[in-house]
């Protein structure tokens, strides 16, 4: 299954978790409305590609790996620092992975507070914090390891219960939930003013602590996630299709100028003139030509190959295919369609495609580690330029005055995923994305019929 949440801006965020099955199968249909008028010329499939579309992949696993364990093993010389850092790495971040997703879930299922979920999410966090800080190693090279995982899941456990006191609605167990998750921020505050993690300085600046936690985070990540290498497919067949083509236009540029001379004979104005326009007609129709042949050649096949590496042994662990282009409504597959379900017409809409083929290599991956979890980051920005600026009003009647309310204009977009892992049946899913030029509003998961 997929999950998705949206960012800061028009970032919206897909993740999944890649089971042991070493083929693995993803398409992406964005269904765009027609009004904005989106077509290749607009956003060629390259340029959205590149800079729209961001994807990262990093070990998991969902076997503990306690750092109590391997400081132990580290001060026997049973474990290198490296080692050490790379299992310290993999804790903290599926921490915050887990706790990232566990406020998400709470913040979209808040209309009526439990504290019984607040409390479950509370209690497991400082579970997991308190396993963490059970033992600090003595040397000073894997002390520095801890000290910046430590100091980043502390602020991070902070502002994610801060932000869910942010969006609590005042109903409920609004009164008894509040004052837990303050306290518990409290807590890991002090706990960072106590150990000396941070300077004063820093503290009091929010954007000097808000950058160095980004930094935190990056180190964090860095042993865990795989290297990748993007190559661009078909520059040979490219530079051949061109060579082919030239030598064609030319031939029969070259035939028709000597027929041309024949017939008229001798050097004259219309030999001159018939020569130019010939010449014409080549540089105008060989682009045309070899593009239109290019896309032909190149129909339905991938465009590009993502290699993955191992951070460590730089070992090739896994490649993957990826194609990208733009496809009409009635192109796209039936079970697809009808997952879209639209109750409007749809032959005005564009439709955006992402497929990707990976295979991975298991056996190469990091000792006791058999699957990976792939982040893809959609950037809706280049779509959002394409909407119209400002906003329209809208009357109402509020005690028997009319007011007029400014409300920013709002687009639909719908997104269908098809997922199949190994030999088990494609899973389909569906969300409803509401984009303004500012922003991504809102995102919604339509839930599927199943079939009976």
């Amino acid at each position: 299954m997929i999950a998705a949440e949206r960012k800061d801006g028009h970032l919206l965020k897909l993740s999944r978790i890649l089971r042991e099955a070493t083929e693995h199968r993803l398409e992406l249909y964005l269904f765009v409305p027609g009004e904005l008028g989106l077509n290749s010329t607009v956003v060629p499939e390259e340029s959205f590609y590149h800079n729209a579309i961001h994807t990262s992949r990093t070990y998991f696993s969902d076997r503990p790996h306690l750092p109590l364990v391997h400081s132990r093993l580290a001060e026997r010389g049973k474990l290198t620092p490296e080692q050490y850092r790379l299992s310290l790495s993999l804790y903290g971040y599926q921490y915050v992975v887990g706790l990232e997703q566990s406020c998400h879930d709470l913040r979209n299922h808040m209309d009526q507070v439990e504290r019984e979920k607040v409390e479950e999410v509370v209690a497991l966090a400082q579970d997991i914090l308190s396993r963490l800080r059970r033992r600090v190693p003595a040397d000073d090279t894997l002390r520095k390891y801890y000290t910046n995982i430590d100091n980043y899941v502390s602020w991070f456990t902070e502002q994610r219960l801060l932000s869910l006191v942010a969006h609590l609605p005042r109903n409920g167990d609004y009164k008894t939930v509040k004052p837990l998750l303050l306290e518990v921020s409290a807590l890991e505050r002090q706990h960072r003013i106590k150990h000396q993690y941070n300077t004063a300085h820093a503290s009091d600046s929010l954007s000097r602590i808000s950058n160095k936690m980004r930094l935190l985070r990056r180190l964090i990540e860095y042993p865990v996630t795989l290297k990748e290498k993007t190559r661009e497919l078909g520059g040979g067949e490219q530079k051949l299709l061109k060579s082919v083509v030239t030598a064609v236009v030319m031939t029969t540029v070259s035939l028709a100028a000597y027929e041309v001379r024949e017939t008229l004979g001798g050097i004259s104005m219309m030999v001159i003139f018939a020569l130019a326009l010939l010449y014409a007609l080549r540089e105008l129709f060989k682009d045309d030509l070899r593009n239109t042949l290019w896309r032909w050649l190149r129909k339905g096949r991938p465009k590009w190959r993502r290699q993955y590496f191992d951070v460590h042994s730089t070992q090739p662990v896994g490649r993957q295919l990826e194609w990208f282009d733009y496809k009409r409504p009635a192109r796209v597959p039936e079970e697809v369609r009808a997952a879209r379900r639209a109750s409007v017409s749809q032959r005005e809409e564009v439709v955006m495609f992402y497929g990707s083929h990976s295979r991975m290599l298991p056996t190469r991956f990091l000792t006791g580690y058999e699957q990976t979890r792939e982040s893809l980051q959609l950037d809706l920005g280049m779509l959002a330029r394409l909407m119209e600026k400002g906003s329209h009003h809208v009357y109402q009647l509020k005690d028997r005055q009319v007011v007029r309310q400014p409300v920013e204009k709002r687009y639909l977009f719908n997104l269908v995923t098809r997922e199949v892992q190994g030999q088990n049946p494609p899973v389909l899913q569906r969300w409803k994305v509401v984009v303004s030029r500012s922003k991504i509003v809102e995102i919604e998961e339509i839930p599927q019929q199943t079939k009976t």
